[in-house]
């Protein structure tokens, strides 16, 4: 039997139970050696529970033209844009302010995200989403 090396590794993000190998992922993935047919079918499989919420994706692809993947959790962005109720982020946050979030909305967003973050602690993590929220032109209060 072959040996299965490692060929290469990239990331997608993609809205979980809900792909579709049409584009943008079908193109990127056969591009990159990967049956976009099976990889669809094995993520909405994996995400089936999120309903379309969009989730980042770690693609490994081997010299067989096996692959495996990491989901991983939504970005922080679209968290605080849902915990908001916000269609979308301000483009001049420091004059425009587009929504309000609660400490408490953090901590929960923090709580999700820990295991992507690089922070030592949740309070670290909280002081990391509420300065993406305040990039964003969302108001934090408490």
């Amino acid at each position: 039997m072959a040996k299965r090396e490692l060929i290469e590794t990239f990331k997608l993000m993609a809205p979980g139970g809900q792909a579709t190998p049409a584009p943008p992922l079908g193109p990127v993935l056969g591009a990159k050696g990967v049956n976009p047919g099976q990889f669809i079918q094995q993520f909405n499989a994996a995400t089936g529970a999120l309903n379309g919420k969009v989730v980042g994706v770690v693609v490994r692809v081997f010299s067989d033209r096996s692959f495996e993947f990491d989901v991983k959790s939504s970005p922080t962005a679209v968290l605080i844009k849902e915990a908001a109720g916000v269609e979308k982020a301000s483009g001049e946050p420091n004059k425009n302010k587009v929504g309000n979030i609660t400490r408490a909305q953090i901590e929960a967003i923090a709580e999700e995200k820990k295991e992507d973050l690089n922070s030592a602690s949740l309070d670290a993590a909280c002081r990391i989403v509420a300065g993406q929220a305040r990039s964003m032109g969302i108001t934090v209060e408490g």
